[in-house]
């Protein structure tokens, strides 16, 4: 057996962790292109989001995906650097850096803590100790400090008068919950975490008891029922705000409800009162209800005593609240245009019909020109956002409602030329057999295009799904239809919610009821500690 020489054992060392940091900046080298190629693309589609508006009923997925493709693409090219400049050390090869835009300032709001660096007390050159500032460097990191739990004592002391021998103390101060064992800042993290977050108290008991605090699943389940009770006076406030308005948009989603054998599909209902787009001064406010399903009887229910105007979707439930002898008044139908583009779009889209299709899509050029048709009425309604609804009215007039004639035309054409069973065909019988309603915002101004505002009213609870997978019972869903109206008012009137549940629940036992509204997301300060603090 031959035998290596010592030198050429070395020398392929070095040429073998040379190939191995050539190889490892090459692949950082590539990861950090990838990164930035995802970035490019997130940057510019949210730069046609917000100069075109939505491009596709798929564009706030495909930004969310955008965003989760960006997020392992940056990890992996810091990874990867990282791995070059430990491959790089001891040879000759440069370790590949990346080029990074330069950084944000921490928050100016933070409080920040100084550390310094002990300086040298003699100079590393001559020995002498005559040394004289010229100046600092200075760093900033950002750190988080454990979240911190603490005991309130609340002393009560009692005095014995001298003279007459009687007992005085102060009265005991109102809690949020009765026995007064959690305090409100407490409480609110706890329901916001439930139903704002969606983390079920199982994970939030587990997760206390990582951090040293136990608490039992009953006692937590105890207070979201106590705090749900105390909040109830509010709840009435909204709904009562809610069904005074002019319009309402209207929707539903599935809930799992457990059951003995099996999980029930129950419903989520929405009804969103949002008079922005029209100039309105009244608060956005958002009223849920719960049903274990999706029975007519419900929305009729909800809406007894409302009148006015509802956009909704072309679902039969809602049919009994437009009839001509409906008490106290037939209500007015509105229907989304949303819903109308969307089975034009899904015929459309090369992406949804690869899945409905084996083999090539098969794209239909009427569903195409459809949606064309329907985008240049949403171009045209955008101009109009937020204006009055008068002047919104004449400008539909002027602008709108020739396209929409020209689309009724349209359609009425390509669908003599159909068969019955065509899919084109569904989705065009879709929209004329309730034209009158899908074209009344030509004829009133306060009345949308779309019923965005119910549907994303509704998004919190289909993500929601995920984490709590059902509800307990029927009234767990009740409760959970009870916080969703409130956390979701909060968020429609841009109010931190977990800051408002806590400041309201320390108040609301000894506020007077006259002065309830004071406490409405819309009406409500954030405590002057409290907004520094934001």
């Amino acid at each position: 057996m031959a035998v290596v020489p010592s030198s050429d054992v070395v020398a392929l060392r070095a040429a073998l962790a040379h190939a191995e940091a050539e190889a490892a900046r090459t692949r950082a080298a590539n990861a950090d292109l990838a990164a930035r190629v995802a970035l490019l693309e997130l940057q510019n589609e949210k730069m046609r989001r917000a100069l075109y508006g939505q491009r596709s009923e798929r564009g706030q997925l495909l930004v969310d995906q955008l965003e989760l493709g960006l997020e392992e693409l940056e990890a992996t090219a810091s990874e990867d650097e990282a791995l070059s400049a430990r491959t790089a050390a001891g040879t000759t090869v440069e370790a590949f850096t990346r080029a990074r835009p330069s950084r944000k300032p921490l928050p100016a709001h933070l409080p920040r803590e100084r550390v310094v660096v002990p300086a040298p007390t003699r100079c590393t050159c001559c020995g002498s100790d005559r040394l004289s500032k010229l100046g600092e460097d200075m760093t900033e990191t950002l750190e988080v400090i454990p979240r911190a739990w603490k005991v309130i004592q609340t002393v009560r002391e009692r005095f014995a008068c001298r003279a007459c021998e009687a007992v005085t103390q102060p009265p005991a101060p109102f809690h949020a919950t009765p026995r007064g064992l959690f305090g409100p800042s407490f409480l609110a993290m706890v329901m916001f975490e439930k139903f704002g977050t969606h983390q079920p108290l199982n994970r939030q008991r587990d997760r206390y008891a990582c951090e040293g605090v136990e608490i039992s699943l009953s006692t937590l389940a105890d207070q979201v029922g106590a705090c749900t009770a105390a909040l109830r006076p509010l709840h009435f406030l909204i709904e009562a705000h809610v069904l005074a308005a002019e319009r309402l948009h209207g929707d539903d989603t599935t809930v799992p409800v457990l059951a003995k054998t099996r999980t029930d599909i129950g419903r989520l209902w929405t009804y969103v009162r949002d008079d922005r787009p029209f100039g309105g001064p009244a608060p956005p406010a958002a009223l849920f209800r719960y049903s274990r399903d999706r029975r007519a009887e419900h929305p009729v229910r909800h809406l007894a005593g409302y009148r006015g105007i509802l956009q909704a979707d072309a679902y039969a439930g809602y049919n009994a609240l437009f009839r001509a002898d409906r008490l106290p008044a037939p209500l007015t139908r509105a229907l989304c245009w949303a819903h109308a583009r969307r089975k034009f779009f899904e015929l459309a889209d090369v992406a949804t019909q690869l899945k409905r299709r084996k083999g090539a899509a098969v794209i239909s050029p009427i569903a195409a020109e459809a949606v064309r048709r329907i985008d240049a009425i949403f171009d045209a309604e955008r101009a109009v956002t937020g204006r009055p609804a008068a002047e919104r009215l004449a400008l539909r007039q002027e602008i709108t409602a020739p396209l929409v004639a020209e689309l009724e035309q349209w359609l009425r054409c390509q669908r003599a030329v159909l068969a019955r069973h065509n899919p084109v065909a569904g989705a065009i019988d879709y929209m004329l057999k309730d034209w009158a309603a899908f074209t009344r915002f030509l004829d009133d101004g306060r009345i949308c295009l779309t019923n965005n505002a119910a549907e994303r009213a509704l998004r919190g609870v289909a993500l929601g799904r995920k984490a709590w997978l059902f509800a307990g019972s029927d009234r767990g869903g009740e409760r959970a239809a009870f916080m969703y109206t409130l956390i979701g008012t909060a968020r429609l009137n841009d109010i931190d919610p977990q800051a408002w549940l806590a400041d309201v629940l320390a108040r609301i036992a000894d506020t007077p009821q006259r002065r309830l509204g004071e406490l409405l997301p819309w009406n409500w300060r954030a405590p002057i500690g409290l907004a520094q603090a934001a």
